[in-house]
């Protein structure tokens, strides 16, 4: 039962994430922690996502601008120790809550489109890299903060896309150097691995019969449903262990 529920998990992530260029680790995550719990659902999430990202950059490497990306990817390298530490320190239920309340917060930030001064030019890349790094050695969801940063700096889908794989690969190698690899069973990454295929083929045949403003908005409020029963789980663990 549990293999079949970590298949549809990370099939399901792998169909959006090809389907719209983002939201493997806010769609996964959540359900990922449940089923695997906190440490294991991170770094699962940050090996499937990291995948990704470098098969989705073998076609688009040529647009990554060096110039914003290398301070982003500096700036998460000196966060993930923060992220994975914190990961290791907190009781289970207190990790579920923050894991929830961070992809929440994520994903009402994107779905507001924020403005913020601060994710702008050579200061902004640093900040949303750092902010990135943590949350993603520590929750698994490091792509918001960089689409905010792509938000404020004025680029196009078609150029944060690259970018974004671009930083996936390098936040996610970062994240499995600190936290290591998930503990599955060789049955277990053979269904990964095969669940991330058919999730490729699947988000990439539908993305020709959706809009990406539709996909965008299904990714979305999938990720807040995950996030807000993460948050409840947590808050229901603290309040038994009371």
């Amino acid at each position: 039962m549990t293999e079949t529920v970590l298949a549809a998990i990370v099939l399901l992530g792998a169909s959006v994430q090809w389907l719209t260029g983002m939201g493997f680790a806010l769609v996964a995550v959540p359900a990922l922690v449940l089923l695997l719990g906190p440490a294991d659902g991170v770094v699962l999430a940050n090996c499937a996502a990291g995948a990704i990202s470098v098969v989705g950059l073998a076609g688009g490497w040529r647009r990554v601008r060096p110039a914003a990306m290398v301070p982003l990817c500096l700036a998460a390298a000196c966060t993930v120790p923060a992220g994975a530490w914190m990961t290791r320190q907190l009781p289970r239920p207190v990790l579920l809550l923050v894991m929830g309340a961070l992809v929440t917060a994520a994903v009402l930030l994107v779905m507001r489109g924020a403005r913020v001064p601060a994710l702008r030019g050579g200061r902004g890349a640093v900040t949303a890299g750092a902010l990135g790094g943590f949350m993603n050695a520590a929750a698994g969801v490091g792509g918001p903060p960089v689409s905010l940063y792509a938000l404020n700096a004025g680029w196009t889908v078609r150029e944060f896309v690259p970018n974004a794989q671009f930083y996936g690969v390098a936040v996610n190698a970062f994240s499995l150097a600190a936290n290591g690899t998930p503990r599955l069973s060789g049955a277990q990454w053979a269904l990964v691995a095969a669940a991330m295929a058919v999730g490729a083929l699947i988000g990439n045949t539908v993305a020709a019969r959706i809009s990406e403003h539709r996909a965008r908005h299904l990714v979305l409020v999938l990720a807040l449903a995950g996030g807000g029963t993460a948050m409840t789980k947590g808050l229901w663990g603290m309040w038994l262990s009371r």
